[in-house]
């Protein structure tokens, strides 16, 4: 356990070398719920692609038994591999990044939660792909018991944009519940205009995604395109797969409103029993659906519109639950 005095852990991007298997981590626990993190690093971090927010990357929870989090990804790890991430992970700008279209050939863009990146000679912003990072910016992670926060200063002033981005990961007292805070704040001399959203990367007790599992929203959920024949189906509130999945379950959801509470799911297995809420204090701007054999992923966008000296802020919380 981590001592009760508040750690500050400066991260240098020159650090002595270490093992492969020696990523930066550390755990967090409210005596109910335990966690393990990975912290970001831009020499030994777990994490060094361009896609995926390097803070609060769970690489491990559990609850009354039941785990929630893991390596879902098959393929021989990469740290610069898109999707070589765990646990509940954010992406800022699926769709562009900030300074991206106005680029130049050569020059820079931001990608928050990752840093000032190179844009290279290409038709469009591709966030499969692994850019040049330029700058990782300054991290700064404090860790206590329970919770770590996370910092991330950038300025990029070839291409107008900077940020103070904050994240913290807090295990509640008292509860079964991980909440995540958010805060970001404009530095630069531009607006930052993003849709962030939460690619949960839910493993329940590690099992195959099968019929066991049943995803669950406060509204009446629509497909906006036909699903793969045979794989899962809506009904009602409810998202059910129709056999063990050995496809890809993917599509954009509809049924939501404008009010925060139809940001509200909760995934399930009722073979084992784990089971899981996710809410917000923002609405939902988009739904999309991802699924394969390892991991069931809902992922809900919040809209993030912040102007030059500006902050905005959001906040997702887990409750997890056994079933009876």
């Amino acid at each position: 356990m981590i001592s009760t005095k508040n750690l500050l852990i400066t991260l240098c991007l020159g650090a002595a070398t270490m093992q492969a298997a020696d990523f930066p981590q550390a755990p967090i626990t409210n005596g109910l719920v335990s966690a393990k993190l990975y912290l970001p690093d831009a020499t030994n971090g777990y994490y060094r692609a361009t896609r995926f927010d390097w803070s609060g990357q769970i690489s491990s929870l559990v609850f009354q038994g039941h785990e929630y989090f893991g390596e879902w990804n098959s393929r021989p790890y990469d740290p610069k591999l898109h999707d070589a991430i765990v646990g509940p992970v954010e992406e800022f700008g699926d769709a562009d990044a900030p300074g991206y279209a106005e680029a130049a050939v050569g020059g820079t863009f931001v990608k928050i939660g990752v840093g000032i990146l190179r844009k290279p000679q290409e038709k469009a912003y591709d966030h499969f792909k692994t850019y040049e990072i330029v700058d990782p910016g300054k991290w700064t992670v404090q860790t206590r018991d329970d919770s770590i926060v996370f910092t991330q200063v950038v300025s990029d002033p070839a291409s107008g944009y900077g940020y103070e981005y904050t994240k913290t990961v807090r295990l509640a007292s008292g509860k079964p519940q991980l909440v995540l805070e958010h805060r970001l704040r404009n530095t630069g001399k531009k607006p930052l205009f993003s849709d962030v959203y939460e690619h949960n990367f839910y493993m329940l007790d590690r099992k195959p995604t099968s019929a066991d599992v049943v995803v669950t929203f406060p509204f009446e959920v629509k497909a906006v395109n036909a699903w793969k024949p045979g794989l899962v189906e809506l009904k009602g509130k409810q998202l059910v797969y129709l056999k063990d999945l050995k496809d890809t379950a993917y599509n954009q959801l509809t049924g939501f409103g404008t009010d925060a509470r139809d940001y509200d799911i909760r995934v399930e297995n009722t073979r084992t029993g784990a089971g899981v809420r996710q809410t917000s204090d923002r609405p939902t701007s988009k739904l999309m659906y991802w699924s394969i054999q390892p991991t069931v992923c809902p992922e809900a966008y919040i809209h993030t519109e912040t102007a030059p000296g500006k902050e905005f802020t959001w906040r997702i919380v887990y409750d997890f639950y056994a079933l009876k």
